[in-house]
């Protein structure tokens, strides 16, 4: 594979850092970019994709909706990045039955392009202050736990891509191989 542009977009979480961090590891040109860059910059900037990086509130969010909506690149959200996914596109958000991070056990319902060979089942750390209630028209679901039925999905032709953990921290089991699968779809896109 060839080494994509990736950037990553900050919507102020704690792990924004390990995101890039997690890219420059695996080889990628990333580049940590604010909430707020114009869409004509950031496509000025060349990039294969996008990750939008989780963050304390949507109302923190910054231009992100305008992004999943008008940039035709790969993009993956993470946590509050997954949750303005399924906001832009109609699914809905509510409160969670779990606050703060945790380990999680991940059923994997569709193995698909970002989970293939990460299946049936894998540990993560997540944390579901807020997560994904409903899913949006038109994406598919493709994780769940016993504590969120939402923990992944995706668009069904776009590819747009949300998961409600965080693979870039060392507690999620094979985040490097879920990285390397987007950014296999970045290289191919």
């Amino acid at each position: 594979m060839r080494k994509i542009k990736i950037l990553v977009v900050n919507n102020y979480g704690q792990f924004c850092h390990l995101i890039y961090r997690a890219a420059w590891d695996l080889d990628m040109d990333t580049k940590i970019i604010s909430n707020t860059m114009s869409i004509e910059d950031i496509l000025a900037e060349e990039p294969d994709g996008l990750i939008l990086s989780g963050g304390p509130a949507i109302d923190r969010a910054g231009l992100c909706c305008d992004y999943v909506r008008e940039i035709d690149l790969p993009i993956l959200g993470i946590c509050l990045g997954h949750q303005i996914i399924a906001l832009t596109y109609g699914g809905q958000v509510h409160a969670g039955k779990k606050g703060g991070y945790a380990e999680v056990d991940i059923e994997v319902i569709e193995e698909d392009d970002i989970l293939r060979g990460l299946g049936p089942k894998i540990t993560v750390w997540a944390s579901h202050v807020d997560e994904v209630a409903i899913i949006p028209e038109g994406f598919i679901h493709l994780a769940c736990s016993d504590i969120c039925e939402i923990e992944a999905m995706r668009h069904s032709i776009k590819p747009i891509y949300g998961v409600q953990w965080h693979p870039e921290v060392s507690h999620t089991n094979q985040g490097e191989k879920m990285f390397m699968n987007f950014f296999e779809v970045c290289d191919q896109y």
